[in-house]
């Protein structure tokens, strides 16, 4: 287009990601690891955000003044190029390194450092960056989605023994990257007490503590050895270093007690929550809303709600019940418990909160739904354990038709039952009587399991009986089960496709019924 023989500049858009970005938050065992990964990653889409603006009108994410759960999708009306995205990322980055780096030698002196290198390589491997830019915002979010198809991640090799976290890096302790530590003239049980010793002194450091003292595992227990990037995340948690970094600080932290109660005779230990939710098809919607006339404003305020709303849910979560890890604006992840020295929450008041949970995400007044994955862990289910089920039970919620939660009980011994329901019919859990027209959930599920051992409920073979199933479910869903009798409702509650046989929509009724009743018990049962 010309005018007077001038051309018209066309407005250019870039569209930024980096990753891993859900690999980062995975590898974590302690609650600590969890919080560490949000505020880095938060912290380095704040300063990507903040030199964007200076050049360039940022369209999402908003409020970038706020650290905490700033996404990691960034949108901008501008040229703001893949080098310059690639500086402030990686520049950020390995100040972050730096700083957790120095704080160590600082703290322990007396050591001999070889590491330098391998916190170098660390700075410069550890993400990837992906950038598009177009003339629309719909072309700038397809450019950067092509490029993502072009991997160019480098991974990083290690000598020796790999930490205890994740075993997949190698481990952080002062001889990493000595000439030493060739294999040819390698001494193994040397090493492994230097490493032994070195995390013992890190953790008396960290808990105040003399050298030779034995800490108490707050910031690390007693067989920890992690890598460089899990000891990061494990120190931006300290006030010291995030203020020297201008990060989020945490006002207090403790980490979730799961022991034993000093009053329960068998030792017993506590049973946690925790929820891990995505809205649904966000990507999508952004792209719908990017096509309209005035995308870029829309885009704002879709970013801007969804910021408001992520702040306003960790602000206001009820503390008497648990905590919000982070919010993300669609993402989120928390956890249901109480204090130590308070009465463990009890399953039913961990269903009674997560009934609530539609309302609370509708106040957003946003045209997306939600997916969440629920988890009810045993004491003794490893964290990172329960993280991936979390994950697992989100994405089964998403791929059932979304707009669901997937609610998966968790066993000590790491078997697991889950029920995956749409929330608006979540409620039928509370809708339960026996055959006294009373809320015993025993009798149901013992009736279930005499059920299932005379193989009435099998469904390994063809000749089960969908018509038996449902009429045991009326007894005491009373008139409930005649839902499932109509095809069109009964694909919407279970979740089946039209292109599974007959047989199979009859086998995922059953065991839709037969999850329930379990799902029910462990969380309902006042036993």
């Amino acid at each position: 287009m010309t005018a007077k023989g001038n051309t018209v500049p066309v407005t250019k858009y870039t569209a930024i990601t980096f990753a891993p970005v859900q690999g980062f938050i995975e590898k974590s065992r302690k609650l600590r690891d969890l919080y560490g990964a949000s505020l880095i990653l938060s912290y380095l889409s704040q300063q990507l955000v903040k030199q964007a603006e200076k050049t360039t009108t940022v369209i999402s994410p908003a409020l970038p003044n706020l650290q905490k759960g700033m996404p990691n999708r960034i949108l901008l009306q501008g040229e703001f190029s893949q080098t310059q995205v690639e500086q402030t990322l990686l520049s950020v980055w390995k100040g972050i390194l730096q700083e957790c780096r120095c704080w160590i030698e600082t703290k322990l002196p007396d050591y001999t450092y070889h590491w330098e290198r391998e916190w170098t390589n660390w700075g410069n491997h550890t993400w990837e960056i992906f950038w598009g830019e177009g003339d629309s915002i719909p072309a700038a979010m397809e450019d950067l989605e092509t490029r993502k198809l072009s991997r160019g991640w480098t991974a990083l090799n290690w000598i020796g023994e790999s930490s205890s976290l994740t075993g997949t890096d190698g481990i952080a302790f002062p001889a990493l990257g000595a000439e030493a530590r060739n294999p040819k003239n390698r001494q193994w049980t040397i090493e492994k007490n230097d490493i032994q010793t070195f995390y013992q002194r890190l953790a008396c450091v960290l808990e105040n503590l003399p050298p030779n003292a034995e800490p108490e595992g707050k910031f690390f227990a007693t067989n920890e050895k992690l890598s460089i990037p899990e000891l990061v995340k494990r120190l931006v948690t300290l006030p010291e270093i995030a203020h020297n970094l201008g990060m989020s600080k945490l006002e207090s932290f403790s980490e979730i007690y799961r022991g034993p109660e000093a009053k329960n005779a068998e030792g017993k230990g506590r049973w946690t929550g925790w929820f891990m939710g995505d809205g649904d098809e966000v990507g999508k919607h952004l792209q719908e809303l990017a096509k309209l006339e005035n995308g870029d404003q829309e885009l704002k305020k879709f970013s801007q709600a969804m910021r408001n709303w992520g702040k306003d849910f960790s602000r206001d979560f009820p503390k008497e019940i648990g905590r919000v890890v982070y919010a993300g604006g669609d993402d989120f992840l928390g956890a249901l418990y109480r204090e130590k020295d308070q009465e463990p929450i009890t399953a039913n008041q961990a269903f009674q909160w997560l009934i609530t949970l539609p309302q609370t995400w509708e106040k957003h007044s946003q045209k997306i739904g939600l997916s969440v994955g629920f988890v009810w862990a045993g004491s003794s289910v490893p964290q990172r354990d329960i993280l991936q089920h979390c994950r697992e039970a989100e994405k089964l919620a998403k791929s059932s038709g979304r707009g669901r939660v997937t609610i998966r009980i968790v066993f000590n011994s790491g078997q697991y039952v889950q029920w995956t329901c749409p929330w608006d019919y979540l409620d039928i859990l509370t809708k339960y009587q026996d055959r006294e027209g009373k809320t015993n959930w025993s009798h149901i599920y013992q009736d279930l399991a005499q059920l299932q051992s005379r193989r009435a409920f099998n469904t390994d073979k063809k000749n089960f009986s969908e018509k038996f199933a449902i009429e045991f479910f009326n007894i005491y869903f009373p008139d409930v089960g005649n839902e499932l009798l109509n095809y069109d409702r009964a694909k919407y509650l279970v979740g089946f496709s039209d292109e599974d046989a007959p047989y199979e929509r009859s086998k995922a009724k059953i065991e839709w019924i037969s999850n329930l009743i379990k799902v029910g018990w462990h969380l309902c049962s006042n036993t």
